[in-house]
This record gives structure tokens, sequence and C-alpha cells, in this order.
């Protein structure tokens, strides 16, 4: 495991370290937490792109042809 430094606003400090008491924990444990989410949502994130385009590839559906126009969509439609 490595260690860092990091420079926080003493108040900042102050309410962290309060936050954590009252959580039976401690700074160091809530900024490792919190990290380490940061890095499991990205992983996660990655792991799905990936999923999507495998199962992409192997589906069967098609995308039929175009029968409208951009504006076509746009336009108000009229009450008749």
């Amino acid at each position: 495991m490595k260690n860092i430094t990091l420079s926080i606003d003493e108040k900042v400090l102050r309410a962290v370290r309060r936050y954590a008491a009252e959580r039976d924990s401690s700074v160091n444990a809530l900024v490792r937490g919190y990290l380490a989410s940061i890095a499991a949502r990205k992983d996660q994130a990655k792991k799905a792109r990936k999923r999507i385009k495998e199962l992409s590839a192997r589906s069967s559906a098609r995308i039929g042809s175009r029968s409208w126009k951009r504006d076509e969509l746009h336009e108000p439609k009229k009450i008749s």
C-alpha cells in the first residue's frame, strides 16, 4: 500500500474528523474508501461498455431503412 500526502483546510479537516469519529472510522479510512469507490465505478463502467459491445455483436436485430427526414420529426403536428 502506498502513502500519499494531502493538503486540506483546517476547518474541513476538523469537520471530517468529527464525521469519521461519529462513524467509528478514521479520515484515512474514509479517503481510502472514497478513492476505492471511484476506481470501482470506473471499472464497472468499462465492463458495462464491453458487455454492451458483446451483446450488440451477437444481436440479430437489424435497423430498417429510414423513411423519414429529420425536419419532419420536428414539425408541429397539424390538428384536424
